[in-house]
């Protein structure tokens, strides 16, 4: 293994969880989940080569993330496909808890794609200046957004 890909493993290796967080956010099931975290990789590797450091790694990583989950969510939302389930989560526990984080998670599913991103990031305790790098907006932006997602929210049944 070269230089590169050893470097390569290193990044994956550190900050899988956040591109897992990301894609666990733009997806329903597990199998969802593995295909987004797969086609991140493929996206950060190619461009890997790119990457200059004038961002902060992270950054970086979701930037990627997020490119990859937002446009393969397009993509799903113009080519309506029925998934065959068999009803039953193994995983799922039967807590107030996951039932309130289950909840949440189908009230930021409605939410535009560009809003679930910034509610991921913030969720992930990122700062508005680096919601906004990520993102391309202003930190302004992002609190005023911020604000405005809460009460969409809030009102969602």
């Amino acid at each position: 293994m070269n230089q590169k890909e050893q470097a390569f493993e290193q990044l994956v290796r550190e900050h899988k969880a956040t591109i897992y967080t990301v894609c666990y956010m733009f997806s329903k099931d597990q199998d969802e989940v593995a295909d987004l975290f797969q086609e991140c990789l493929i996206n950060l590797w190619r461009s890997w080569p790119n990457f200059e450091g004038r961002s902060d790694v992270r950054t970086w990583i979701y930037r990627i993330s997020l490119n990859v989950c937002v446009s393969l969510d397009r993509k799903r939302r113009r080519h309506q496909t029925i998934p065959l389930t068999m009803d039953i989560n193994p995983y799922e526990e039967d807590s107030q808890d996951s039932r309130q984080m289950e909840i949440l998670r189908q009230r930021i599913n409605q939410l535009p794609t560009f809003d679930r991103a910034i509610v991921l990031l913030w969720l992930e305790s990122l700062s508005y200046d680096e919601i906004g790098t990520i993102v391309g907006i202003t930190a302004k932006n992002v609190s005023v957004r911020l604000v405005r997602i809460k009460e969409q929210l809030k009102r969602m049944k």
